[in-house]
């Protein structure tokens, strides 16, 4: 008969006897990385050593990638060149302490065809050396399915900081700053998301989401701080431009802060289907936000614009340029002079539209030339122009009277303080007409009603 007392009795019996067969056999030791990446300094790679570590950095970086592992940099100054990043790169470091500095003759980072690059937690200083003909930029990854750059500072690049050609993934929360060209230039794009950095003083321009082709890029560009982009190559607005879209179609621009663009805040060159909404545009040095040349289909509401030559632009319908709303958004504090000599209409006006475009809710203050500019010349078609407020401007609505021009609703907007008129008809630059808003108007493509002057 089993008791209670027997039955533990003999668990405790058994417990003794595994015990002791434990302590007669080798504990075995697994081999496992408890902090879970590989130390550089472990393998010989330690801060100052000078760029004859570069090939021991190289080596290094497959070894972990075979493993599937991060490479951690502990503080300290890393003089590297010539690094082709292998598959499954992760290189991690300390904030603002762990600085990979180019030592120059040739190239940093470069990496082409991989499934997955991650750069975290580095400062990348490209101290202004001189790059090959073999990159675009001091980081320059091509055909990588995910890219991933987060909380870094790269500066100093002699050409573009972040160069990306046919990849996707996240650059994040980085601080891009003195380079000669781009910040980021990222060309045939797929899901890339560029979100929360900080740019700053480059050369000739910020975020650049371009296409060699036309098509579906889908990129996000979202909650960046941008300033001082200069211009160094001069032009008309090819350069010095905060966030620029090129042929991308898909993509959101929204949410950004914009200061001290030489030329545009935001520029979409030939994007259909892109949204431009709630940014913030301070001090451009020519047209603050822009939807020209062969688009269909724009969003730009809800954006606010404190200087610049004109304000918001959805023009280029003789390129095809068509199909946009534009609503919500105040403009004010324009200026006349621009950074190159306009041989069109010049600068000083607030929103110009041109064709299947509805213009509503906006507000328009101290527009130096015109506080609307509807169409150009015979370029204007489907215009619906109400609930607007323009004030402190010499003519509230400049709008084209130029024979084959199509049809422009102009209704229930309040022009204040414009005082050589509300609504006048203008071949290209030159006036024709009287005050519309208050004359009327005989021009059989114009419809003019309900608008209040004061």
């Amino acid at each position: 008969m089993v008791t209670r007392r027997l039955f533990l009795s003999g668990l405790g019996a058994a417990g003794l006897a595994t015990a002791a067969a434990a302590q007669s056999e080798p504990v075995p030791i697994l081999d496992v990385d408890l902090r879970g990446s590989i130390d550089a300094s472990a393998h010989g790679i330690r801060p100052g050593a000078g760029d004859r570590k570069s090939k021991a950095f190289a080596k290094l970086l497959k070894e972990a990638a075979g493993k599937n592992m991060p490479v951690f940099l502990p503080p300290g100054d890393y003089t590297i060149s010539n690094v082709t990043l292998p598959d499954n790169t992760r290189i991690t470091g300390v904030p603002g302490a762990t600085r990979i500095l180019y030592g120059g003759d040739g190239h940093l980072f470069a990496a082409d065809g991989l499934a997955r690059v991650e750069l975290a937690n580095l400062v990348i200083d490209g101290a202004n050396r001189w790059l090959d003909d073999t990159v675009e930029g001091l980081v320059h990854l091509s055909n990588v399915a995910q890219v991933t750059i987060e909380n870094c500072e790269i500066q100093g690049s002699s050409k573009t900081a972040v160069s990306l050609q046919r990849c996707g993934g996240r650059i994040e929360r980085n601080r891009l700053s003195g380079a000669a060209d781009y910040a980021l230039y990222a060309v045939e794009s797929h899901d890339l998301s560029v979100t929360g950095n900080h740019v700053f003083d480059c050369g000739n321009g910020g975020i650049l989401i371009h296409r060699w082709q036309k098509g579906r890029d889908g990129t996000i560009v979202s909650g960046n701080r941008i300033a001082r982009m200069a211009a160094t190559r001069g032009g008309t607005g090819e350069y010095g431009n905060g966030i620029n879209i090129f042929r991308g179609d898909d993509v959101m621009v929204t949410n950004n802060h914009l200061s001290g663009c030489a030329f545009s805040a935001i520029r979409a060159n030939a994007g259909s289907n892109v949204q431009i909404s709630g940014n913030t545009c301070l001090d451009s040095g020519e047209t603050a936000i822009y939807s020209e040349f062969g688009f269909e289909g724009a969003i730009v509401n809800g954006n606010l614009i404190d200087g610049a030559a004109n304000g918001i632009l959805i023009v280029n319908f003789n390129e095809g340029g068509r199909l946009a709303t534009v609503t919500g958004n105040v403009v004010r504090n324009l200026k006349l002079e621009g950074p190159y000599v306009h041989d069109g209409a010049g600068f000083g006006f607030g929103i110009a539209v041109e064709a299947d475009t509805v213009v509503s809710g906006n507000t328009i203050e101290n527009a130096p030339k015109w506080g609307l500019m509807l169409g150009w010349g015979p370029f204007m078609r489907g215009l619906v122009v109400s609930g607007n407020l323009v004030r402190k401007s010499p003519v509230g609505c400049a709008v084209t009277v130029v024979e084959e021009a199509g049809s422009a609703l102009i209704s229930g907007n309040i022009f204040e303080d414009t005082p050589n008129g509300a609504i006048a008809g203008y071949r290209w630059n030159e006036r024709t007409t009287g005050d519309l808003a208050t004359e009327g108007t005989t021009y059989a493509h114009l419809t003019i009603e309900r608008n209040r002057t004061g």
